[in-house]
């Protein structure tokens, strides 16, 4: 996950991995407290696309001086909500009665 970040980032230099990984880490912290469901792959990444396109929104929005902080923010939570909506993507638990 931390490559397809670095590249959507437009980062090569290895100069910003722990920073650009703590990101990374948060963001799939946040989504699963928020109730999204994230399967991870042996490589250490989420498997669904929805949730990687998700982190490297968060990324973008968190990483740097970015003049397109704003957009980034919100494609995030408009993602975030389609997750939380999404079959699948969702587990709030059991209610006990």
């Amino acid at each position: 996950m931390l490559q397809q970040v670095k590249k959507a980032l437009r980062i090569v230099s290895e100069d910003f991995d722990d920073e650009i990984q703590l990101l990374i880490d948060g963001c799939l912290e946040n989504l699963d407290k928020l109730g999204v469901s994230i399967e991870i792959d042996d490589q250490g990444a989420p498997v669904s696309a929805q949730i990687r396109l998700a982190v490297i929104a968060y990324c973008k929005w968190q990483f740097g001086n970015n003049e397109d902080k704003d957009q980034w923010r919100e494609i995030y939570d408009r993602k975030l909500a389609e997750m939380q909506m999404m079959t699948g993507l969702t587990d709030w638990g059991t209610v006990e009665a």
